[in-house]
């Protein structure tokens, strides 16, 4: 297998060969520990914004999940693992369910853990940052997997949010096109 997708407009490279943030098959307790384990001081900010316990659960997901990959993964995309884990981390009642928040009330409690941690969204920035960061190795890098992690390290390392969706198949594309 060759690693790469023939798309309409060129090569691509599939997004099992970059490292783009995405929750792992299995995660280690350690894992757990390290990533997703709450301080009391978040579990003390999301108490203090959400009044359902499902929802500061959701909040406090959302919080560590975003300080470990820079982004908001679609709410099916939890791991029950890791859901279990926060849970019992900030001693929620068994049986706590999820409550995601939709529309504008979603956007504000994205917008509460992106000031929390001091990110912001500006896709057209990261854009800015993954194309320079792409010209800049693409002389001594010829894999486009190795550029678009490197593009991607680039953007979250400047406080940027990472698209929801995979921006494998458009970076290397836009920036080789000119």
């Amino acid at each position: 297998m060759l690693g790469f997708v023939v798309g309409r407009v060129g090569i691509l490279t599939p997004i099992e060969r970059t490292a783009y943030p995405r929750f792992k098959r299995l995660i280690t307790a350690h894992e757990l520990h390290l990533f997703f384990s709450p301080t009391r001081e978040e579990a003390a900010w999301a108490a203090e914004r959400m009044d359902a316990d499902g929802h500061q659960l959701a909040l406090l997901l959302a919080l560590k999940s975003y300080q470990r990959m820079g982004r908001f993964p679609k709410p099916d995309k939890y791991p029950e693992m890791v859901v279990d884990f926060a849970r019992r981390a900030v001693e929620l009642p068994e049986g706590t369910t999820l409550l995601w928040a939709t529309g504008r009330t979603a956007e504000r409690q994205r917008t509460k853990v992106r000031r929390r941690v001091g990110a912001t969204y500006d896709q057209a920035r990261a854009r800015e940052i993954a194309e320079e960061s792409i010209r800049k190795e693409a002389a001594a890098k010829n894999r486009p997997a190795d550029l678009i992690n490197i593009a991607l390290e680039k953007v979250v390392e400047a406080g940027l949010e990472l698209r929801r969706s995979p921006p494998s198949t458009r970076w290397p594309r836009r920036s080789a096109a000119r």
